[in-house]
């Protein structure tokens, strides 16, 4: 029976350029959206720009521009990078859409309604200079935790989120005034409340998620959760639909991780579908969060408690996937200092199946990684090129060959491709997916031996019909590699269906059962040799 699939993909904020590292942590979905639809599910993957708060009100003022000028242009370049990367988006969408707005404040009404959401007055943060209260970021303090100076929101350096009480103190980061405590009026959503049905989803979940998902989410738990504010003083965002609040607006991680919900119930509109067959209990539903480290808490605490407050039967998020961070040389991407490049400039430089297939098979899955182009050229000539590339290029290519005859096929390699799609369905299922690609390139290597041992070549003008059962046996392995790496490399999988006339790809074993005319296709090389510059 076909599953209802929620994937959801982070929102980045629209006030920067994406680096590799971003790239990295985001690849996950579009692979599990892939492979789910190989297995016949029903899947919606979404994400979106995250166009409001602080980080793009902060870029306007520098660049002497207005907030929705800058969150245009970097949701323009998202939509851009991640159509060039291949990612299958049912939609990506933006916070700063009407439809996401009346949607969100919906929900936040009800939150309201349902007495999650109440009004508290208590001193902030005032900076007297610029007469205004500050936003978490336009504070910066020495994080209480670890010393490291940092702006307000979290720290950069030990993830510490600071409390109101030791946001007091820090200075204004447009004057560098000390800020001064006043009373304001605020709304707070009841976090605390959710503890209990939090810690018991959690428990039962926690098993399908990344270590660092785990730990991070247990830390907050055990901590015990705390109130959170919900309104801020601000004119860039979504407004608050409570009297008294015209003036302020939510806060953008009320907005953003609600994008998930909104994002799905347009997909489904504009499909003729319900919506609450993905998000509602008893619909044999499943969804998974992908992100890098930073964005844990927001997804399994604080995404589930908005949900757990709407009192509507909503479904949990099942699996964080929560990648580490991607290094570049060793050291962090970093605009400003000039390390690293966009993900952008990686496309206009490389192959966009040899990026991604790099970004899993040496991505930062469990543990920080570092991208090197000495190490991406490495992967792409060593095995891609020399491994996956060759084994396709003198198999179709072979001199002379006009087609691929029906053969018979080897025993050993019937076996191994049945007995893969199973490995790599519970590896991918695992969230583990560098071993995933590994399993599958041993599968490219064992072909390749197959192919050295049998000598074509020779077979080809003392043992014909030999020759054509390994051909046929190399060409039924090239087949399933099409659908086996689909999720990783589509672009490439793409051009294999191409030469051998397939169907679309699905997640079960492909065996030929036709002959393949190779001789009026124009088969090329699956990739090129690369070289440092």
């Amino acid at each position: 029976m076909s599953r209802n699939i929620v994937i959801g993909n982070a929102w980045p904020y629209a006030n920067s350029s994406l680096h590799l590292g971003h790239v990295a942590g985001l690849i996950s979905g579009d692979i599990l959206a892939r492979f789910f639809r190989l297995k016949g599910d029903n899947v919606i993957f979404v994400s979106g720009s995250d166009c409001h708060g602080t980080p793009i009100t902060e870029r306007a003022r520098k660049e002497g521009k207005n907030p929705k000028d800058i969150a245009d242009y970097y949701d323009a370049e998202f939509r851009n990078l991640f159509n060039r990367f291949n990612f299958s988006y049912d939609l990506f969408s933006s916070t700063d859409t009407d439809y996401h707005k009346e949607k969100v404040k919906k929900l936040f009404r009800k939150l309201y309604d349902n007495g999650y959401i109440y009004e508290k007055v208590e001193p902030q943060c005032f900076c007297e200079k610029c007469n205004k209260f500050l936003a978490d970021r336009e504070i910066v303090l020495k994080c209480p935790e670890c010393g490291e100076e940092t702006k307000g929101d979290q720290c950069d350096n030990c993830l510490h989120v600071p409390t109101a009480d030791e946001l007091i103190g820090g200075t204004c980061i447009v004057c560098g005034t000390t800020t001064v405590k006043k009373d304001n009026k605020i709304l707070y959503l009841k976090l605390p409340v959710f503890q209990k049905e939090i810690e018991e989803h959690t428990k039962k979940v926690e098993g399908e998620w990344r270590i660092n998902a785990r730990n991070e989410t247990e830390k907050y738990l055990k901590q015990g959760l705390v109130e959170r504010a919900v309104s801020r003083d601000i004119n860039w965002g979504v407004e608050i639909p409570i009297e008294g609040y015209e003036d302020k607006r939510m806060y953008v991680w009320i907005d953003a991780v609600l994008g998930y919900l909104t994002d799905t119930m347009k997909v489904c509109e504009d499909r003729g579908m319900n919506w609450e067959d993905f998000w509602k209990e008893g619909n044999n539903n499943k969804i998974y969060m992908c992100h890098g480290k930073d964005n844990i808490v927001f997804h399994s605490i604080i995404l589930n408690a908005l949900l757990l407050g709407q009192k509507e039967n909503y479904h949990l998020v099942d699996t964080i996937v929560s990648t580490e961070y991607l290094n570049y040389n060793d050291q962090k991407f970093s605009k400003s200092k000039k390390i690293g490049i966009t993900a952008l400039e990686a496309l206009d430089m490389y192959p966009v199946d040899s990026l991604r297939y790099h970004l899993v098979s040496n991505g930062p899955e469990k543990k920080d990684t570092n991208f090197t182009p000495e190490d991406f050229v490495a992967t792409h000539n060593g095995e891609l090129l020399n491994k996956f590339g060759n084994l396709v290029n003198r198999t179709l290519k072979f001199k002379e060959l006009q087609k691929v005859e029906i053969g018979k096929l080897d025993k050993d390699f019937e076996e191994q491709i049945k007995n893969i799609y199973v490995e790599v369905d519970e590896l991918i299922e695992k969230l583990e997916f560098r071993e995933a690609v590994s399993k599958i390139m041993n599968l490219v290597e064992n072909a390749n031996k197959y192919y050295d041992s049998q000598e074509p070549w020779k077979q080809r003008k003392e043992d014909e019909e030999g020759f054509k059962n390994t051909i046929f046996t190399c060409a039924n392995i090239i087949a399933n590699l099409s659908n086996l790496f689909e999720p990783i490399m589509p672009e490439t999988c793409r051009k294999i269906r191409e030469y051998l006339d397939l169907n679309e790809p699905s997640w079960k074993p492909i065996f030929l059962d036709k002959e393949i005319n190779l001789s009026e296709k124009n088969i090329e090389p699956l990739f090129e040799r690369l070289k440092l510059d």
